[in-house]
């Protein structure tokens, strides 16, 4: 089984923290912030990773990747090819046939993708996508009648499902990417009119790392669940 990364992120948000190193090669809990998502992926079966990168950056990932247990090709792309272009740039690095995951770089979720797979496969979709409810930055204000608050939620889900940027793809949807582009605005909108677009709920962990602070709560997390990937 293989599975595609996007890892050509530039870690701008994260300043210092990121220390020159590509996104997804940040350390949190002692090890690169990708190792920690490959783990989790050579756990549901995935032997051969590929990883899209920037030009020139081939080597930091092989190198910071090297003892995952997986095999680590690196895509790296020649020009910026958008989210849609890069997966079918790294596809073309593929040596099987059939399904294949693909997912973000910078992110700790707790996907189940053996039942990912298996959804997939059981509804025949050319794709199917991981949607969860993450919960809002916000306080949620309840309001009756006269303007009266009735209750307030510091801290909750949002009401309605968003994508979590890890996917299941049949070769043919996978095929039909775009050389250059997103895919959400370019195969997905054909693909929902085909009703060839299927949905996987979520409801663990997602935490993405775009943030000083937010790679303060992924390296906690790790640090705190030494059975994360179990």
């Amino acid at each position: 089984m293989e599975a595609i990364i996007l890892a050509g992120g530039k870690a701008e948000r994260l300043g210092d923290a990121a220390a020159g190193r590509p996104k997804s090669l940040v350390p949190v809990g002692g090890k690169p912030l990708l190792a920690w998502q490959i783990g989790r992926l050579r756990g549901a079966g995935v032997s051969r990773v590929i990883v899209s990168c920037m030009a020139g950056q081939e080597a930091d990932f092989e190198q910071d990747l090297a003892d995952t247990g997986v095999e680590i090709v690196c895509a790296g792309e020649p020009e910026r090819l958008g989210r849609g272009g890069a997966i079918r740039f790294a596809g073309s690095f593929r040596q099987e046939a059939g399904d294949v995951l693909a997912m973000n770089g910078d992110e700790l979720v707790a996907v189940d993708f053996a039942a990912l797979l298996a959804r997939h496969r059981a509804t025949g979709a050319a794709a199917t996508v991981t949607v969860a409810q993450p919960l809002s930055q916000f306080g949620q204000v309840q309001i009756g009648d006269n303007e009266v608050v009735t209750g307030f939620h510091e801290v909750a889900p949002v009401p309605y499902w968003v994508n979590c940027g890890i996917y299941a793809f049949s070769s043919e949807g996978l095929a039909r990417f775009p050389e250059k582009g997103d895919h959400e605005t370019t195969i997905f909108p054909e693909l929902v009119a085909e009703g060839s677009l299927h949905a996987f709920r979520h409801d663990g962990l997602w935490l993405t790392v775009n943030t000083p602070k937010e790679l303060r709560r992924a390296d906690e997390h790790v640090t705190a669940h030494p059975e994360w990937l179990a």
